[in-house]
C-alpha cells in the first residue's frame, strides 16, 4: 500500500508568546490519502488555521511530525498549495483573470505551455469566457473560483482550503462545491478542507475530522458513506446525510 499524502504523527504546535508557551493543537494524528477530500470541521478557536498552516509548510509542528508520501515535512511541500477565504486579497486587481491564473506559472514555463494550462484552468472552474475580464469586474464567487484556478494551474497533488467559501451566499456556495467535487474526480487532486459548516463538511467530504477544545484535538474521524454523485437537493435528504450530520453536531457540542 502507497503511503499516505500526508500524515500527522502526534503533532502539536505550542505558540512563544511573552505571556508564555500557549498550546493550539495537540497530538493530532490524521491521515490524506490520494484524491481524498478530507473535511476538518470544529468551533472556533480550536485551531483549524492552524493545522492547515502545518500541513503546508508554513508553521513546523513544535513535536511529533508531518510526514508527505513518507518522507519528514520541512518546509511547503512541492505539489501542494493553499487556497484561503480571502479571495480579493489574493488576486490581483489591475491583471485580467487569465493573467492572475497563469502568475504562478509564468516563468516557468514556455508561454503557449503556459496558456494552455490557463484555458485548462479556467475551463475547469467554468470561466473560460472571462478571461479578458478583472476580478473587480467579477462576482464574489467568480473571483474564488480565479483563485482556485490559479491553484489548479501549478498541478497541485493537494489542494489546502481555508473555509474558501465562507463569505459567499448559499446558492454561489452551493455551486462551488458542486464544482469542487467535480475538479476531484477529474484531477484526482486530494483535498483538505476548512469549514465551520457541518452540512458542507458532510456534503463535501469522504471523511470528517472534527477539531475540539483549545488547544485543538482531533476527536473524531467519520467516513462518510454517502452514494455519488452527490447532489445538493438529493443527497442533503439521504437518512445517511442526516444521520451523519446529527453525529457530527453532537461530536462538536460535546467535544
Amino acid at each position: 500500500m502507497s503511503a499516505p499524502v500526508f500524515e500527522c504523527r502526534s503533532a502539536s504546535v505550542v505558540l512563544s508568546l511573552t505571556a508564555g508557551p500557549r498550546p493550539i493543537i495537540s497530538d493530532i494524528n490524521l491521515e490524506l490519502h490520494d484524491a481524498e477530500f478530507l473535511s476538518i470541521v470544529g468551533p472556533s478557536g480550536t485551531g483549524k488555521t492552524t493545522l492547515l498552516r502545518m500541513l503546508g509548510g508554513l508553521m513546523p509542528p513544535t513535536s511529533g511530525e508531518v510526514l508527505v508520501k513518507g518522507k519528514a515535512l520541512n518546509g511547503p511541500p512541492e505539489g501542494v498549495v493553499i487556497v484561503f477565504q480571502d479571495y480579493a486579497a489574493a488576486l490581483l486587481q489591475w491583471r485580467t483573470v487569465a493573467s492572475n491564473v497563469a502568475f504562478g506559472i509564468e516563468r516557468q514555463m514556455p508561454r503557449q505551455e503556459c496558456a494552455d494550462r490557463v484555458n485548462d484552468a479556467l475551463n475547469l472552474v467554468g470561466l473560460s469566457k472571462r478571461a479578458g475580464d478583472y476580478p473587480w469586474q467579477l462576482s464574489g464567487g467568480m473571483q474564488q473560483r480565479v483563485q482556485i484556478a490559479r491553484a489548479l494551474a501549478l498541478r497541485p497533488a493537494v489542494m489546502l482550503m481555508d473555509e474558501p467559501f465562507a463569505a459567499l451566499d448559499a446558492m454561489t456556495k452551493a455551486g462551488l462545491q458542486d464544482e469542487l467535487l467535480r475538479v476531484r474526480d477529474q484531477t484526482r487532486t486530494s483535498f483538505v478542507f476548512i469549514t465551520h459548516d457541518i452540512e458542507e463538511a458532510v456534503y463535501l467530504g469522504d471523511r470528517v475530522a472534527v477539531l475540539n477544545g483549545s488547544p485543538g484535538r482531533i476527536g473524531q474521524v467519520v467516513t462518510i458513506d454517502l452514494p455519488g454523485p452527490r447532489n445538493q437537493v438529493l443527497t442533503r435528504q439521504l437518512p445517511q446525510f442526516l444521520a451523519h450530520r446529527y453525529d457530527l453536531h453532537e461530536a462538536i457540542g460535546h467535544g
